[in-house]
């Protein structure tokens, strides 16, 4: 733990001061020279902190801002996220989700509720599987190829009778969600639980989110699940618009 608070004690001097040698930095935490200078060899090795080799001094590197982009695409995107989540749920008296990708997992970072779904569940927060999703299968069909075979490769454990946990199996339906824009889970998470959702794209057009309706099977039958399935994809484009995406 003194390591880690060493290490960020060092970015946010460099944060401060722009930019300082292993000599300041070792007095300002009250460290030998030898301790700071491993401190910025692995930040640096990191991309956190580069340095400027003809004075010797660091500053904060190219890795600092990819992980200040990813913070505020979250927050971007879950405010923007907000009165589409919200339209949609009254329209369709379902439970809206917006989820982005944790590493191998879907974490929901927006609900509303509709009308129909007073006792549905809280999935505000929670970290759900990528393969028993609707939500997780939009993420991963549209990962780089090497990042999807890597989690493709691992364990793909079973929640349901439904669950897909065959590796081929789930590839061919990811293809599918590509094709088509939205990805469908039916009973796969939970029994009784279907769900559906679209991609949300930055302006690059990298997915960065998926947006999701889910309600009991018995609301969203086959014949609905399609019209669900438009809004859904409607939603997604608009989402996609106001996070720059189309212009």
């Amino acid at each position: 733990m003194q390591s880690v608070d060493r290490a960020v004690s060092v970015l946010e001097i460099l944060a401060r001061d722009g930019e300082a040698g292993v000599t300041e930095i070792a007095t300002e935490l009250a460290v030998h020279k030898s301790t700071a200078f491993r401190l910025l060899g692995v930040l640096e090795h990191r991309g956190l902190v580069a340095q400027a080799k003809d004075r010797g001094k660091y500053y904060l590197g190219a890795g600092v801002l990819r992980l200040a982009g990813a913070a505020a695409v979250r927050l971007d995107i879950s405010q923007e996220g907000v009165p589409i989540c919200r339209e949609v749920a009254d329209e369709l008296g379902e439970t809206v989700n917006l989820a982005v990708l944790d590493e191998d997992a879907a974490v929901n970072i927006m609900q509303a509720r509709g009308t129909a779904s007073v006792a549905a569940q809280n999935w505000l927060g929670r970290r759900t599987p990528l393969h028993a999703t609707s939500s997780g299968k939009v993420l991963l069909a549209h990962l780089p190829p090497a990042a999807r075979e890597s989690l493709l490769a691992r364990p793909l454990p079973r929640f349901t009778e439904r669950t897909v946990t065959d590796a081929g199996t789930l590839r061919a339906e990811l293809d599918r969600v590509v094709e088509r824009g939205h990805g469908v889970t039916n009973e796969e998470l939970e029994p009784g639980l279907a769900a559906v959702a679209a991609p949300v794209r930055a302006h690059d057009g990298e997915v960065i989110a998926a947006i999701s309706v889910s309600g009991p099977v018995y609301r969203l039958n086959r014949d609905r699940l399609t019209e669900v399935a438009r809004r859904t994809v409607a939603a997604g484009t608009e989402l996609s618009r106001r996070m720059g995406y189309g212009f």
